[in-house]
Parts: structure tokens; sequence; C-alpha cells
């Protein structure tokens, strides 16, 4: 399995809605998500910045590149950006962040 992390930004004032959308996600994104092998999903919020951190595994890294070409991807994104900085194609801007330190 392959750890990734990464981080996004949220708008100020997306907070409780950014929340909610993902408290309520949609059923065929996660039976997506969980076909493509990814476990160990988190995203958390730094109030103070209003970045985004996300983490999670998957077997293999083209597994997860692969998700933009599908078309339920494609419209969570589009559903999403009105929260956070994204790309024209609707697709959050992510910076991949590098592991230093790991306590399995």
């Amino acid at each position: 399995m392959e750890r990734i992390a990464f981080k996004m930004t949220l708008f100020k004032g997306a907070e409780e809605e950014y929340a909610r959308r993902h408290r309520e996600l949609w059923p065929e994104l996660e039976q997506l998500l969980r076909k493509t092998g990814i476990t160990d999903y988190s995203i958390c919020l730094d109030t103070d910045t209003n970045l985004l951190f996300a983490s999670l595994k998957v077997p293999d890294r083209k597994l997860l590149d692969a998700l933009a070409g599908e078309p339920v991807m494609q419209r969570w994104w589009q559903y999403m950006k009105d929260l956070m900085a994204s790309h024209a194609d609707g697709s959050p801007v992510t910076t991949p962040l590098k592991e230093v330190f790991y306590l399995p």
C-alpha cells in the first residue's frame, strides 16, 4: 500500500458546508473509492490557515490518478469547487506532501 498525503485550500467561511457535504458523501462516490482500494482516508482542517490536510492509502498510485476519468469523481469536483481552490476542470488544487516520518 502506498501512503499518500496532500493539502488543499478551503475558502474562508466554507468550513461547515465542506464538512456537511462530506458527512453526506454520495454512496456511488464512496463505492468508487472503496473499489479503487482506498483505505484510511482522512481529511483534516487547519482552522488557522484553512488548509485541508488529506491522507490515504491506496494499492497503487496509478489507481488514484485514474479517478480523474470517472464521471462520479468529475461530478463531485463540480459540486465542491465553490468551496475550495480548484482548477478549470473543477479538480481541487492539491499540493503533494513528502513523508518525513512514519510509525507503523
